[in-house]
């Protein structure tokens, strides 16, 4: 048995942070009824790579789950809408303010209509806050949370993280969410409300950051450390002979460091005993380092005298690189997949392993209102007739792509 197997699930969401705890829910075998709202459906159908209205970001967000295309204009909408709610198990949206309400689909209305409901609402700020009027994506929650501000060169601007890393950490976080929220009703019979807020979910990343700064009374301001940390030698991204490598050493490694590249001498010099005072030499330390890696043909020579010294470090891959790698591979994380309409293509495998779900789904994403007859019948007990003439009064959408 899948371990979400029976779950049902109405998915209100579009574009990235919302369809991530869809997606995650697929992959373990829940039911997910994807609401798309005419004529359309979901944004992310035209974002990069598009083929004719197919597009690999819809298709890697959207994967195993059923399209139910709606027009949401048309009163009909909403009787089906509100019947489906009775029917399932988690409710998510990730609207801009006020939608939800609008639509008299705010948590009170699902609650009233089905107590049992697990709904999961994602937003820039959250929808209980004094900020929750704004809009925002993801580059905004990385710039309101402090992410940017740590990101990039020293002295240079803050720079976003280069992909939506706020957006999926949010669904993440909301996907965690949903499963404790179910363990929760399957002991109490309650279902309950979660807001889940994007720049929460990148604000809780910080460590010394936010540690720093309180327990030196503000003297410690955090700021952009570029390719090495501040406080941590050797702890940063090193030139090599052929690109980047990244090596981190705390004390417990410092010993390895001076074996691996033939310098026991500064194990127990003064100048680098402890982390306090490697750090104050960061620079020295990175030159080092950086001509010692001259002498080898290549970073994977460097990399192999850093393992055999048990030195955390790791060459700096791009994704191209990373897919080739038979770490990604043999984890099952590099998945390659064949899409009906736009063929054959690769993205990321599922990142949960579980010994009592060890087998991989294969899921495929929806055309718009590819699932309005079987989603209606099946769920609410439409019979044709009434589904056809939904279709020909434009409450049901529906596209070949």
């Amino acid at each position: 048995m899948l371990i979400l197997e029976g779950i049902r699930v109405l998915d209100f969401t579009q574009y990235l942070a919302g369809p991530t705890v869809g997606r995650l829910m697929a992959e373990m075998g829940a039911d997910i009824t994807k609401i798309e709202i005419a004529p359309g459906g979901d944004p992310s159908r035209g974002l990069p790579f598009t083929d004719d209205g197919r597009s690999g970001y819809f298709i890697q967000q959207n994967r195993g789950k059923k399209s139910l295309g709606l027009n949401l204009k048309k009163p009909e909408s909403d009787v089906i809408l509100r019947e489906l709610i009775a029917e399932v198990d988690v409710v998510i949206e990730n609207f801009g303010p006020g939608v939800m309400e609008k639509k008299h689909l705010a948590w009170d209305d699902i609650k009233a209509i089905n107590p049992k409901a697990i709904m999961a609402s994602i937003s820039a700020y959250g929808r209980e806050s004094p900020l929750s009027h704004k809009t925002g994506y993801d580059w905004v929650a990385q710039a309101f949370a402090g992410i940017m501000h740590m990101t990039g060169e020293r002295d240079g601007p803050p720079l976003p993280v280069g992909l939506g890393v706020a957006d999926i950490t949010s669904g993440v976080h909301a996907f965690s969410a949903i499963g404790y929220a179910l363990f929760h009703r399957s002991r109490t019979g309650v279902g309950q409300w979660l807001d889940i807020s994007m720049v929460d979910a990148m604000f809780h990343l910080h460590d010394v950051s936010l540690q720093g700064f309180t327990l030196t009374k503000g003297k410690f301001r955090p700021h952009r450390q570029g390719a090495h940390h501040e406080l941590i030698a050797p702890f940063g991204v090193f030139k090599g002979p052929s690109g980047y490598i990244c090596i981190l050493s705390l004390q417990p490694q410092w010993k390895n460091v001076c074996a691996a590249i033939g310098r026991p001498d500064l194990e127990h010099d003064p100048r680098y005993a402890d982390a306090t005072s490697r750090g104050e030499r960061q620079a020295e330390l990175v030159e080092i380092i950086e001509t010692w890696m001259t002498g080898f043909p290549n970073n994977e020579s460097v990399l192999d005298i850093l393992e055999e010294h048990r030195v955390p470090a790791s060459p700096v891959m791009d994704p191209a690189e990373a897919i080739q790698h038979p770490y990604f591979r043999e984890r099952g994380m590099v998945r390659e997949i064949t899409d009906p309409v736009m063929g054959d293509l690769t993205i990321p495998g599922f990142p949960l392993r579980f010994t009592e779900q060890p087998e991989r789904l294969d899921l495929v994403a929806p055309t718009l209102g590819q699932h309005n007859e079987e989603v209606l019948s099946r769920m609410l007990g439409y019979n044709a007739e009434r589904i056809r003439d939904l279709e020909q009064s434009g409450v049901l959408v529906s596209r070949e792509r």
